[in-house]
């Protein structure tokens, strides 16, 4: 093996989270997108736990959250500076950010899903817990182009697949929100080439398919 392995899926927030840092990184994986219906032993011999993103690399090394994914990635090569290498102290602060998104806007964002999805009453309430954390976003965004400054940085990539599936939840009700910076970063997100690439579709992988090469 001389490719990292990625076992991913292709809407799973936190897989898409791995893959763009792995794109943003001009790193090359063999790309294993599976069935979370029927999860691979290889994987699951790696990383019991079942969920991914799981990396392997070539030194027998697993790294399975996916923010450790990104900064794995971002390590080996950064030609954009998405970790703000200009900034002293600036990657602790991000990772602050990312923790607090996905603690405080995740659980938000996953009970008002859960609510639209069942008709709960509390649908509102939920969406509207998740606005006032995105307000924070909204603000910076007002400031400046992305979310720590005028470049794009792991932020942005780390946040990207959750604000997404919260404008997914209910489009008219987005498309009119209080949110117009985060309407138009998330516009550019999509506009950039490199989120098609991480979104392409690729068969489900199985001990007899052929190998996938995930790259820019």
């Amino acid at each position: 093996m001389t490719s990292p392995i990625l076992y991913s899926l292709r809407q799973c927030p936190y897989a898409m989270r791995a893959r763009l840092g792995i794109m943003h990184a001009h790193q090359v994986v063999v790309l294993r997108d599976i069935d979370m219906n029927n999860k691979p032993e290889e994987m699951l011999s790696i990383s019991p736990k079942g969920t991914v993103p799981v990396l392997l690399l070539s030194d027998g090394t697993v790294i399975d959250e996916s923010i450790d994914v990104m900064i794995w990635a971002l390590n080996q090569s950064d030609p954009n500076n998405r970790l703000y290498a200009h900034d002293e102290g600036m990657l602790s602060v991000m990772l602050e950010l990312i923790y607090r998104s996905d603690t405080e806007f995740v659980d938000a964002l996953q009970k008002y899903r859960a609510a639209s999805r069942y008709h709960d009453d509390n649908e509102v309430e939920y969406r509207d817990m998740c606005c006032e954390w995105l307000m924070e976003i909204e603000q910076r965004l007002s400031q400046h182009a992305y979310i720590m400054g005028n470049t794009p940085s792991l932020v942005d990539y780390a946040l990207l697949p959750f604000i997404r599936q919260f404008s997914r939840v209910d489009k008219k009700w987005y498309g009119q929100a209080s949110l117009p910076s985060l309407r138009d970063w998330l516009i550019r997100q999509y506009n950039n080439p490199i989120f098609s690439k991480v979104m392409t579709v690729y068969p489900k992988w199985h001990q007899d398919a052929p190998i996938t090469i995930f790259s820019l």
